[in-house]
This record gives structure tokens, sequence and C-alpha cells, in this order.
């Protein structure tokens, strides 16, 4: 990233969404905007746009950050060890941003037994009735069975 792009997007973004998607932050847990979100929806890369997740693989893991089991598209997730903070983890990083998302870990529900623990500050939600006007109208299959 340029000196350039990262003035844009101090200016674009929140404080909070540029120390998280550029500085690998953690924003506060049961304090960040999607952490109780219930509606059907995607939730997009906050930077590229990519959609990420769905609210089909949503779950409350009662950890205080959005949680789902699998990423729409394995292929969007870069994954990186991550030594910090005297732990051994997992880092999620967008791959078309190389945004830092959060972490996965192996303790969720499902087949995969997956977890992916994503800072709402990475994502901007697009509630299912907004998906075709907002341009992701090929998502809506997911919520209609076809």
């Amino acid at each position: 990233m340029t000196k350039k792009d990262t003035e844009q997007l101090k200016k674009d973004l929140t404080e909070m969404q540029f120390a998280v998607t550029q500085n690998n932050a953690t924003e506060p847990p049961f304090q960040n905007e999607y952490w109780n979100e219930t509606r059907d929806g995607i939730y997009v890369d906050l930077i590229s746009g990519k959609p990420l997740f769905s609210s089909l693989d949503k779950f409350d893991a009662g950890c205080g950050w959005p949680s789902f089991t699998k990423p729409i598209e394995e292929e969007e997730m870069l994954e990186k060890a991550d030594y910090s903070h005297f732990m051994v983890r997992t880092e999620v990083r967008s791959k078309s941003s190389d945004s830092h998302l959060g972490h996965v870990f192996n303790d969720g529900p499902g087949e995969s037994g997956l977890r992916y623990c994503i800072n709402s500050a990475a994502l901007r939600f697009i509630p299912k009735e907004d998906l075709e006007k907002e341009g992701y109208g090929q998502f809506t299959k997911l919520f209609t069975g076809n």
C-alpha cells in the first residue's frame, strides 16, 4: 500500500476501522457494530467490498465479536500465524485488500469445527433486501433456496 493509499484510508475510515484493518488491532468485545446483528444478509470486506461471510453461517459464540463457521469463498481468506500477545493464533486477512479481519479457531460448531472470530470494524453488512441495489444480487439465492 502506498503512502497515498494509507492517507486516503485514514480519511475514509473511522479511527477504529483503520486500527483494525491496517494495524491488526482488535475492537472491544460486545461493543462493536455486528456482534449481535441477527438480520439476514452478507458481510463484505470494508476496504475491497469483496463478499466474506453470510448471516446463514453466523452464530453466537459468546465472545462478543461476530463469529462464522465458514467464509462465502475460501479463496478470499488468507491465514497467517500470529504470535502476538503471548499466544499462538491464526490470523485471518482479506486476500483482496490485505486487511486484518480477525482470527480463526478450531472450537466452532458444525462440520468444519471452525470459528471465524471477526472484527466488525473490518466489515460492512448488506441486509438481504438491499443485496440487489448494492450490487450483490447474485447472493440473494443464499436466502431463497434457489
